[in-house]
């Protein structure tokens, strides 16, 4: 599913959104309210209609019997055959029909007796209350139109054939009650064409912004499956997958349900990208995909993207030989798709799949990482045995040698023999091009001089616990390189995740800031999408200590991991960086699409928006149409020690 999906479906349901269907929705929904008001207006119309017994009695009281008499045989007919049909739960049309009726015949009613009286000269006056009942249609009724022209026209034309039949009178009488009537009927008819073209506008606006409402709400719901789709592939990313594990994991802790975990990797998959292009590469991993799903989702499993090329799998599985089981159903699935891979360095000429597979066990200290670490294991070692296999993690076989021996005692005395230091990149402010931050960045190098990639020592470092006074030395050192020489008015300072689960923190943020003798405000800590989430009620504490000290705290790599929405509630960032592959991936338009969804969505949380890595002039022309607050790559500066940058 992409963003273009979601408008075009969203335009699809506007477009059917026509005025004839908001009209018939509309009049389905009003019909009980129109219902009740026609019974209320009848009941108040009867009231008054019986109270003109007493004028009856006065005015015309030779006849006075028979028109009371007539009054109360209308009225309760009019009542009974009303109730009868609202018991009958019959439409408000009928109900206004009745109504109708019972003003037409109501008047006709009194006016055939009353005409009899032997005082032609008062009856003559008297009968200017016969325009009660055509007012009656809008006073007491909300009648259509129609039904309001046709009930007034009726008694306008009673009236009429009365005076001239049974009341000769003066021309200038006529005249007088005539004009008198018909602009009655005039007037109301034009009061009822009003209310009802306003009732219909308020109707319709309502109809319409109850349709808005919907459509919004469906496309939230799409905008959150689209936050955990894979782009390129359709099936689940990597932040679904991480959601079903927690979910897995709590269901296995608390009521002991066995789940299994595969990870698939298509085999020398960068000579194929190499050979064919990036662009068949893509419909490669489009097809595996498709043909992992059919085969995953059967049988009650989750298939996911788990980056690059390779997928993840998480399901219900009671025994390894059932998970086994599957995962050689997965690997053959991709074999019989025989899609030509001619670069391979062994003697197959076709793609392949290697799957690693780990099954819950009881091990102390455990945690859900340590399930997927273990098919991470599993698959490594299918990889070591020739690939296009399946393995089950064992404990008893050695793990990969990372170097973590080596790096370990080097880590630790990194510091004093200096073997560790900072680099800072520019942040540019996009609006006006100029430099007003800069991050800080982590270099390693062996005794040799050798450089370790950040990707490889700082893992060590976290397992190891070296991280923790290997950060508290990064924000000193950023402080006093950057901040308390003004070279920025901002420096950022990535922080790890052991780091704000460690206690005390907040307070050593607090102790150097203090000793460099400067604000808090000018400090940022990056923190990673990636964040644990079974820690997070220590995490966002420390983080509120920290926003207390005035330290800014943005979101790192947003996009990458799998807790960037749920971080974006729980915490008030000041920046959210998005990761830099999301920028990469806009040279096709599922990628720009994706970029702006995700811009849309932080903007609408009021957070300054960063993106890094920028390498080239025209990422970052797209950056400034989508009028982005900040940028950060190599095509605007590369990072560089503290003396090469130039003071803000």
């Amino acid at each position: 599913m992409s963003s273009a999906y979601i408008d075009a479906s969203s335009t699809k349901l506007a477009a059917s959104f026509s005025l004839a269907e908001a009209q018939k929705t509309l009049e389905s929904e009003s019909d009980a309210v129109r219902r009740r008001s026609s019974r209320r207006g009848l009941w108040m119309a009867v009231a008054v209609y019986a109270s003109f017994a007493a004028p009856d009695q006065w005015l015309i009281p030779d006849v006075a019997p028979m028109t009371i008499a007539a009054r109360f045989v209308v009225a309760a007919l009019a009542l009974l055959a009303f109730e009868a049909l609202w018991l009958a739960k019959a439409k408000s049309v009928w109900l206004d029909m009745i109504c109708a009726a019972a003003l037409v015949i109501g008047y006709i009613g009194w006016l055939t007796p009353a005409i009899a009286t032997r005082d032609a000269s008062t009856m003559s006056y008297y009968m200017i209350f016969g325009a009660i009942f055509m007012m009656g249609a809008n006073l007491f009724f909300s009648f259509q139109f129609r039904l309001s022209v046709i009930t007034s026209g009726v008694v306008l034309f009673v009236f009429f054939v009365t005076i001239e039949e049974f009341f000769p009178s003066s021309a200038s009488y006529k005249l007088a009650f005539g004009l008198f009537y018909v602009s009655c009927f005039l007037f109301t008819s034009f009061v009822n064409w009003r209310l009802n073209m306003e009732r219909r506008d308020v109707l319709l606006n309502a109809a319409e912004a109850r349709h808005q409402h919907w459509e919004a709400s469906e496309r939230g719901r799409s905008l959150l499956e689209l936050s955990q789709t894979d782009y390129l592939t359709g099936i689940k990313n990597r932040r679904a997958l991480d959601r079903r594990l927690d979910e897995c994991w709590t269901a296995w802790r608390h009521e002991r349900r066995d789940f299994s975990v595969f990870l698939i990797d298509v085999d020398f998959f960068k000579r194929f990208n190499d050979r064919y292009g990036h662009q068949e590469g893509d419909r490669c991993l489009m097809v595996i995909a498709n043909a992992l799903k059919a085969v995953v989702e059967p049988s009650g499993g989750m298939i996911g993207r788990y980056g690059g090329e390779e997928f993840i799998v998480v399901m219900p599985a009671e025994s390894l030989e059932i998970a086994m089981c599957l995962a050689e159903r997965i690997r053959m699935e991709i074999e019989f798709l025989a899609i030509t891979h001619e670069e391979r360095p062994d003697d197959r000429s076709i793609v392949t799949v290697s799957v690693g597979v780990a099954l819950t066990r009881d091990q102390a200290g455990e945690k859900v990482e340590r399930i997927v670490r273990e098919a991470d294991l599993a698959l490594y070692n299918a990889k070591a045995s020739g690939r296009n296999c399946i393995r089950s993690f064992d404990p008893l076989l050695p793990t990969p040698d990372d170097n973590s021996g080596k790096l370990t005692p080097l880590l630790a005395a990194a510091i004093d023999r200096k073997l560790v230091s900072l680099v800072y990149q520019p942040i540019f402010d996009v609006e006006n091009d100029r430099v007003r931050a800069v991050e800080a960045l982590m270099r390693l190098r062996m005794p040799d001089g050798a450089a370790v990639s950040p990707k490889v020592f700082i893992p060590v470092a976290e397992r190891t616990g070296a991280i923790l006074e290997l950060g508290r030395w990064a924000i000193e050192t950023a402080c006093r390189d950057i901040l308390m020489t003004d070279r920025m008015a901002t420096v950022s300072v990535n922080v790890s995740p052991i780091q704000l689960r460690a206690p005390g923190f907040a307070a050593s943020v607090a102790d150097i800031l203090e000793g460099c003798g400067i604000s808090g405000s000018r400090l940022a800590l990056e923190v990673t999408e990636g964040l644990d989430m079974d820690m997070q009620s220590e995490v966002v504490k420390c983080v509120a200590d920290l926003r207390a000290l005035g330290v800014e705290i943005w979101l790192d790599d947003f996009g990458s991991g799998f807790a960037g929405l749920s971080w974006l509630r729980a915490i008030e960032f000041h920046t959210v960086k998005v990761d830099r592959s999301f920028l990469h991936d806009c040279s096709n338009p599922r990628g720009l699409t994706m970029l702006q969804d995700m811009i849309a969505l932080i903007r609408n949380r009021g957070n300054t928006i960063l993106v890094e890595g920028v390498e080239t002039a025209a990422q970052l022309s797209l950056l400034k149409e989508l009028r982005i607050d900040r940028v950060q790559g190599f095509h605007l500066g590369m990072p560089v020690s503290a003396e090469f940058l130039n003071a803000a």
